[in-house]
């Protein structure tokens, strides 16, 4: 579909910085400049009228900085569980991603996981590896290719005050690997 910008709103709980001009964003603008937007946003209606982006952000984002005044969307309807996980796993890949935006988007997906139930009862995986497979976190680490210490060290980060976070993300502190 064919929507007006006006009806296309940002997801309320995404995690990633759309407006930092990284390389890969100016090339974006640039293309979206001169053909306009080539792959449609993925959207879901919103209980208030118009449609949340799930897939698409720095795409809206370029559309509206260069005066585009519609959007082409698909529409799904995702529970809020299914777009908290697609709206990571959309972006999760990204070259550029601060360390900041990786602790939300971690935190998100597996808190969405939990509420779906994907986690189970057992050992946790600080007392041994014996069901290991069976953790969000470690099922989150093998889709992103990363520990599951590294996800939690990670998640973590949530919990610094702001000051924190951006040395983190600047590269004055780092996440112990």
């Amino acid at each position: 579909q064919i929507v007006p910008a006006a009806e296309v709103f940002p997801y309320s709980r995404q995690p990633y910085t759309i407006d930092r001009p990284t390389p890969d964003l100016v090339r974006l603008m640039d293309s979206i400049e001169h053909i306009g937007i080539a792959e449609p946003l993925i959207v879901r209606p919103r209980e208030i009228g118009g449609y949340e982006i799930i897939s698409g952000h720095r795409r809206d984002y370029c559309a509206k900085a260069v005066g585009l005044d519609t959007r082409p969307v698909i529409v799904r309807n995702y529970s809020d569980e299914e777009a908290d996980i697609l709206v990571v796993d959309y972006n999760i890949n990204r070259e550029d991603l601060l360390p900041s935006e990786k602790a939300k988007a971690y935190k998100l997906k597996l808190d969405a996981m939990k509420r779906q139930g994907q986690k189970r009862v057992g050992t946790s995986p600080q007392n041994g590896e014996k069901l290991k497979e069976n953790y969000s976190v470690s099922i989150l680490g093998e889709q992103v290719k990363e520990s599951a210490t590294q996800i939690q060290r990670y998640v973590r980060l949530n919990l610094l005050i702001p000051p924190l976070v951006e040395a983190v993300d600047k590269g004055f502190l780092t996440v112990s690997y």
